[in-house]
């Protein structure tokens, strides 16, 4: 008898451009295999399954390669991020202060 399918949507975003593909999988099959199954990486070669965090519905999974995926869910795989968003506030923060500062010196 065969594993009975579910069906579930593997997700990528770049910048400017994205893909949902939607893929039938095994019941029981893991997030990173639902991601090789789905064949996104043809469509986005920078992905790198072995680095990539995945999640669900923007929920970060830990070990995507242990959690089975159930039916109508969907990975998302997440680029890396750019810029360390505490860096980036405290730099705002900094240049706020001196703003202030240059502005409270002109009074």
């Amino acid at each position: 008898m065969d594993d009975p399918k579910i069906r579930v949507e593997v997700a990528y975003a770049r910048a400017n451009e994205q893909k949902i593909i939607s893929v039938q999988v095994k019941q029981g099959t893991t997030l990173l295999e639902a991601v090789q199954q789905s064949g996104i990486v043809d469509y986005f070669p920078e992905i790198n399954l072995d680095e990539a965090k995945l999640g669900i519905f923007g929920k970060a999974v830990a070990k995507p390669a242990e959690q089975a995926i159930k039916e109508g869910e969907r990975v998302e795989i997440y680029r890396p991020l750019i810029a360390d968003p505490k860096e980036v506030r405290k730099r705002r923060a900094e240049q706020a202060k001196q703003k202030k500062s240059v502005q409270e010196s002109a009074n």
